[in-house]
């Protein structure tokens, strides 16, 4: 039995140990709820023929749904990552999870293109802080070595529901409609967010930065080592980060080496976002305009967004080991790639599998950015760093799916669409080279100097 009070560094805790039952229980609740972020955002786009034939709507109007989405998931990053870091990840996620499935939900009611702009505005409004909470929370569990690859683990539920938004459709929308995709991923989330409001613990890092609730601080040590055997009369301490007594400031995100990590993140996430959604949006019409059968186009998107995820998955691997440099090595394949497609009058059978393979290292090459957008910030603002790059790099999202209307409607060939993404991969490869540039100069050490924060 412990006596006395003790001082128990967090930081070393957390980075001292492998990962244990705790953590997979935390990374599958994680993963699950990013299962039905996906495939909330993402159902959209395979829904988005059968909604075009029965509510009449034009490639305009479509393009416009789909960035009403993203745009609600733009401003819901900054509240939600500004509210995860002042009441907490657990509660907000919990939160965010009920209301997007509540309006997901409600979608399948709709029935005018005015009622679709205004629920995929707060259904992405919803959603848009639920990653970046989610990336905070298990970073904020696991060892700094391991911290990308754990948010790829988490990230790939979110292709698989990407992924999973087409077969389901094809499953559905013939015998229930659309209505039916919608009813079935909106009862989902809500039965997730339930397990989560049971089991999803909250950020002990988050806790003692904060200076708050040491008896939750000592119960959560306790189920992630009993050994411990850790009271609320401990003193808990982060001995890798220093004490902030003020609220957030968005000039905290350009502090030290972070005036060039946040800027080259922030540019090399809007381009991948930009053509993830393009492609994923878009995705699907496009195989249909160049005369492929519409169970042929969903398949083909859903299988670019596993292998996708697969990708990323490997690319953690070298990540974790070599830094930001490892992220630049995919849209260097891609560019290329995306431009032969985009240029070259190939057949359909060379032409369909090139393109599942070129989409795949897009999507693979976005785990890579998205991986470390939460790295590089503490925990005191982390969710508020994580959250603010996920919301800029909407930009990207919003500007995919418009642009993707205005390609299509240019009287240019569908096909020259996989030309213009071309040019988001090149950026990205830039980015990642920059930030693995200012990452080797520091060599390793933290961007905040070395204090203790006390827990009262």
């Amino acid at each position: 039995m412990a006596t006395g009070a003790r001082t128990i560094d967090i930081a070393a805790v957390v980075n001292d140990r492998k990962l244990g039952g705790f953590n997979y229980r935390l990374i599958l609740l994680s993963w699950f709820i990013t299962v039905f972020d996906g495939f909330d955002m993402m159902m959209i786009s395979f829904t988005a023929p059968y909604m075009r034939d029965e509510l009449t709507l034009t490639t305009a109007q479509i393009g416009n749904i789909f960035s009403s989405g993203l745009f609600g998931m733009m401003v819901g990053g900054f509240v939600l990552a500004y509210v995860g870091d002042r009441i907490g990840r657990r509660r907000s996620i919990i939160a965010a999870a009920f209301a997007f499935g509540a309006l997901t939900f409600a979608t399948a009611f709709a029935r005018s293109y005015e009622t679709l702009l205004l629920l995929r505005f707060l259904d992405g409004l919803a959603i848009g802080g639920m990653l970046p909470l989610a990336w905070a929370l298990n970073i904020e569990f696991v060892p700094t070595r391991m911290r990308s690859t754990v948010v790829t683990i988490i990230m790939m539920g979110y292709s698989i529901g990407t992924a999973a938004a087409g077969p389901v459709t094809v499953w559905l929308a013939p015998h229930y409609g659309w209505e039916g995709v919608f009813m079935f991923g909106g009862a989902a989330t809500i039965l997730c967010a339930i397990a989560l409001f049971f089991f999803l613990p909250e950020s002990i890092r988050f806790l003692v930065s904060k200076q708050r609730r040491p008896e939750e601080v000592a119960r959560t040590l306790n189920r992630i080592d009993p050994t411990l055997e850790a009271h609320a009369g401990d003193r808990f301490v982060l001995s890798d980060e220093k004490a902030t007594q003020h609220a957030f400031r968005v000039g905290d995100l350009f502090q030290g080496e972070l005036r060039w990590l946040t800027p080259l993140l922030w540019t090399g996430y809007i381009a991948s976002t930009l053509a993830v959604y393009f492609k994923s949006n878009w995705g699907p019409i496009v195989y249909e305009d160049l005369h492929f059968p519409r169970d042929v186009a969903a398949y083909a998107s859903s299988i670019s967004g596993v292998a996708g995820a697969g990708l990323g998955l490997l690319l953690m691997r070298f990540t974790d080991g070599k830094g930001p440099f490892a992220i630049a090595v995919y849209p260097l394949i891609a560019m290329p790639l995306l431009l032969v497609l985009g240029l070259a009058d190939l057949q359909p059978h060379v032409f369909l599998p090139l393109s599942v393979l070129a989409t795949s290292i897009v999507g693979g090459e976005h785990f890579g950015i998205l991986s470390i957008a939460g790295v590089f910030y503490a925990t005191s603002i982390r969710a508020n760093g994580a959250g603010w790059a996920t919301s800029v790099a909407k930009i990207g999202g919003i500007a995919g799916p418009i642009l993707g209307a205005m390609v299509l409607t240019s009287g240019l060939p569908a096909v020259r669409s996989f030309a213009f993404l071309a040019v988001c991969p090149a950026i990205l490869a830039v980015c990642a080279i920059g930030i693995g540039l200012v990452v080797r100069r520091r060599r390793n050490a933290p961007l905040i100097p070395p204090d203790a924060v006390p827990a009262s």
